[in-house]
C-alpha cells in the first residue's frame, strides 16, 4: 500500500463554503474468492474501514464490503467552519493502515 492521493476544491475557503473531498488508494482488494494455482482460496484481505475526521472530530465513516474495487476511490463534501486538519485513514483486514492529511485554512 502507498500513501494515499487527496485532492480538495479549495484549500483556502470562506465560512460556510462547501469543500469537495477527493481521495485515492493503491489496494490490491483481495475478495477471498479467487483461487490461486494450487486451487486454494487467497485469503480476504480488503480495506473495511475508512473515517475522516477534521481537527479530531468525525466527519465521513465507511466501511466497504467485499465488492469494492481495487485502489479505492472515495469522494465527500463538507462544510468549512474552521481552520484545521482534515484526517483520513484507511483499515484493511490484515491490520494495515493507511492515513493521510490535508490542511484547510479559512478566508475571510
Amino acid at each position: 500500500m502507498s500513501k494515499p492521493r487527496i485532492w480538495i476544491s479549495n484549500a483556502k475557503p470562506k465560512t460556510g463554503e462547501l469543500v469537495r473531498v477527493r481521495a485515492l488508494v493503491e489496494h490490491r482488494m483481495e475478495s477471498g474468492l479467487r483461487l490461486n494455482k494450487e486451487g486454494q482460496a487467497v485469503p480476504r484481505n480488503i480495506i473495511h474501514d475508512f473515517k475522516a475526521t477534521f481537527n479530531g472530530e468525525p466527519l465521513f465513516n465507511w466501511q466497504p464490503e467485499t465488492a469494492i474495487s481495487q485502489n479505492p476511490y472515495i469522494e465527500f463534501t463538507f462544510v468549512a467552519r474552521q481552520s484545521g486538519a482534515l484526517e483520513m485513514s484507511w483499515t484493511d483486514d490484515q491490520g494495515s493502515v493507511i492515513n493521510g492529511q490535508t490542511e484547510l485554512t479559512i478566508q475571510d
